[in-house]
């Protein structure tokens, strides 16, 4: 998985000390990329650790308050509490799995992201487009200047109607 940030890929790669059990099995969720082993542990600790914060909080506050209701309500802040103690345990248990690598790219694999983004969407459109914001945060970004020469080189592709649209 690469992605093309201001002049440097970056790419995401398994750790190199988990590479060797490829009996592994990775899921994506929420964005990021999990081991199914660890995330199951990972719930099972959350649960133990909150449900058992919440009932040891409600016999405790039970015995210190007089209305079950208050007691109950307080005992859901502790069981909160336990959810935050339980991601910090899983947080030292279950190590990431993934060191990110950074290194400079060169013209040319600039040129070919952009073909590629050009390819997928349908065309760029032409930097004579954008508004006088976008422009800036691409000059910002130092990639405004990779745009102009693109578009010199291989001359304005107008992306492709929207569906709905009339060309």
């Amino acid at each position: 998985m690469e992605q093309y940030r201001a002049g440097q890929t970056v790419a995401v790669m398994p750790d190199r000390a988990s590479t060797d059990t490829a009996a592994t099995r990775y899921a994506e969720v929420w964005g990021d990329t999990v081991d199914l082993g660890h995330l199951a542990w990972s719930v099972v600790l959350g649960v133990g650790i909150s449900v058992g914060a919440f009932l040891a909080g409600t016999s405790v506050l039970s015995s210190f308050v007089a209305d079950g209701a208050i007691a109950r309500a307080y005992a859901m802040l502790v069981g909160l509490a336990g959810c935050l103690v339980a991601g910090v345990v899983c947080a030292i248990l279950f190590k990431p799995k993934r060191e990110v690598v950074e290194h400079a790219s060169d013209e040319s694999e600039r040129f070919h992201v952009l073909e590629q983004l050009a390819a997928e969407s349908g065309g760029l459109g032409s930097i004579s487009d954008l508004s006088p914001a976008t422009r800036a945060e691409m000059k910002e970004l130092g990639i405004l200047e990779l745009f102009v020469s693109y578009e010199a080189t291989h001359g304005h592709a107008a992306p492709s109607p929207r569906q709905g649209e009339q060309a």
